[in-house]
């Protein structure tokens, strides 16, 4: 080889360290961004009173009033919703159990037929009583399922700057979704917008969430919007009420605790 030659060869191949050096840097700053999101939570447990208005094509809207109890942090917890309101779905309960390492576990239970179910795998995908939300939608992601990448830094939502940052699963398992786009605002440790594909690159929703507050110095969305642009639907969650720390109990989150609506 030439002198030349031998000079081109370094070149290119510093040249390859350092871009396989920039992708690692940005991946490990993506990583430490989501981290941010998933631990800026660091109550115990956290308790929602809320309501969802489901809007069809017409834009006619349907409201649904629930409670919602967390134990644990963020992505790593033990979550029941219990709706209140209107009649048809009053008890209507889900409860889910997200744990790194391990496949979501989801229960329904109908007051109607008073019945506790598992929810399938296949049935991820289906929308949860009729909103924009699927099964999957109402668990909550966990941080490890999930390998992130930097997309860009300074588009501005909702008047902040933001990180977009793709996200994908770390196998087909774990989410119905081949990737999503996440964009967190610089100066907050939150997601206030996220839009999910299917493999094909189909975007199937979109999730928006504003009027952050902090609450007992931890973040939160008081609006939540789930769209599906393929639908031309979308809901609105809007919450009343949020507390921390209230002290929930473990045995809150069980199947049994599932079929006694009135103690919720």
């Amino acid at each position: 080889m030439t002198k030349v030659g031998r000079i081109l060869t370094t070149c290119l191949s510093i040249t390859m360290l350092m871009a396989i050096s920039a992708l690692s840097i940005q991946a490990q700053d993506a990583r430490k961004i989501m981290d941010a999101v998933y631990k800026q939570d660091t109550s115990r447990d956290t308790t929602w009173r809320a309501r969802m208005d489901t809007y069809d094509k017409k834009g006619t809207a349907r409201s649904k009033k629930f409670t919602m109890r967390k134990l644990g942090g963020l992505g790593n917890s033990k979550t029941l919703v219990r709706f209140t309101d209107p009649a048809e779905v009053r008890g209507v309960g889900l409860l889910s159990l997200n744990q790194g390492g391990q496949a979501d576990r989801q229960w329904l239970y109908t007051p109607a037929i008073q019945r506790v179910r598992r929810i399938a795998a296949q049935e991820r995908r289906q929308r949860f009583l009729g909103t924009d939300f699927t099964n999957e939608d109402m668990a909550e992601r966990v941080l490890d399922d999930y390998t992130y990448k930097m997309l860009g830094e300074g588009e501005v939502v909702d008047g902040r700057k933001t990180y977009k940052i793709e996200g994908r699963p770390v196998s087909a398992d774990k989410s119905q979704y081949a990737y999503v786009y996440i964009w967190v605002p610089v100066d907050v440790p939150y997601s206030v917008l996220v839009e999910m594909y299917d493999k094909n690159g189909q975007r199937l929703r979109v999730l928006k969430a504003s009027d952050l507050v902090k609450i007992s110095n931890i973040w939160v969305a008081k609006r939540i919007e789930m769209s599906s642009p393929t639908e031309g639907t979308k809901t609105v969650l809007l919450v009343d009420e949020i507390k921390f720390n209230t002290g929930l109990k473990e045995d809150s989150f069980t199947q049994q605790a599932l079929e006694k609506p009135d103690t919720f």
